[in-house]
């Protein structure tokens, strides 16, 4: 077992292929070292690329701590609060 691998082993089939569906869509990406935001790219098995800001950034899978796709909300105005 490598101590830098999640769970291990080196690849998690079930994580990598739950980043499909994000493919092309802006997403955030937590890693131990900080957030990158920006359009998933490409989905490798040791990594995944984020463009962002017109600059590709290579994210090692075992550096990633979580995935979030980024929507367009439209903010909601408040509503008062309710009387007690």
């Amino acid at each position: 077992m490598h101590p830098w691998s999640p769970c291990g082993s080196m690849y998690d089939a079930t994580f990598h292929s739950s980043l499909y569906p994000f493919m092309r869509r802006k997403v955030s990406v937590q890693t131990i070292r900080g957030s990158v935001t920006g359009r998933l790219t490409h989905v490798q098995s040791d990594h995944v690329v984020v463009q962002s800001g017109g600059a590709p950034f290579f994210i090692r899978m075992q550096q990633i701590l979580w995935v979030v796709p980024v929507t367009k909300s439209k903010r909601q105005p408040m509503s008062p609060p309710l009387p007690y």
